[in-house]
């Protein structure tokens, strides 16, 4: 049994970036929590109880910090935060934003969470894992260094379903075809990514640090 928590910038992105992994870890018996950095808008924050519901999470934590404006929070104000919350939930698995998704608190979450995972300070923390959010990770500027390359992927053909059922509570927050946040793009994503490891659907992740 492992301690996983997943890091939201922004509700919804627990879902877009590993909702299926998330459900699979609670089928397997793992301790899922998940961590709301921010509120998001009004629709996205009422929504919060019901997804943390439908995921059945065993510790929730919402921040309430203001989107949009992270980057105006200076990093010796966040990193206590999210260190404090870290060592009372004591993850052995963490999924976290991507470190250049085109959203500035994505960006700024990542560079908190660089603080957080040392392993000196965090030797319980054994995985670290980037997702894939689509519409965020797939529109960072196209340079090498900003590329995705996934090394990690879950097959949550199982699990599909479920994850799009709890995608479609945020329905406000998605788009009509053929925008890349739309149900299709987000489906047409999960396609590919299984085709690449042979399975019907899959979520797709950069390894960051796994200690064995």
């Amino acid at each position: 049994m492992r301690k996983v928590l997943a890091i939201a910038v922004h509700p919804d992105d627990e879902t877009l970036g590993c909702g299926g992994t998330l459900l699979k870890h609670k089928k397997e018996g793992d301790i899922v929590g998940c961590m709301f950095v921010t509120s998001g808008n009004d629709g996205q924050k009422i929504l919060i109880d019901e997804v943390a519901g439908k995921y059945d999470f065993d510790y929730t934590e919402l921040l309430n910090k203001p989107e949009i404006t992270l980057d105006d929070l200076s990093l010796s104000e966040l990193i206590p935060v999210f260190s404090n919350i870290i060592n009372k939930f004591e993850p052995s698995v963490l999924y976290v934003p991507n470190r250049s998704d085109s959203h500035s608190d994505h960006r700024k979450v990542w560079s908190v969470v660089t603080a957080c995972i040392k392993s000196f300070r965090y030797p319980f923390i054994k995985r670290v894992l980037m997702c894939e959010v689509i519409s965020e990770t797939d529109m960072a500027p196209s340079l090498a260094e900003n590329s995705f390359v996934p090394n990690v992927f879950v097959d949550i053909t199982k699990y599909r379903d479920e994850k799009m059922e709890i995608l479609n509570l945020y329905k406000n927050e998605l788009l009509e075809d053929p925008h890349t946040r739309s149900i299709s793009a987000v489906e047409a994503l999960q396609r590919y990514r299984g085709s690449q490891v042979s399975v019907q659907y899959a979520e797709a992740f950069m390894l960051i640090k796994e200690i064995c």
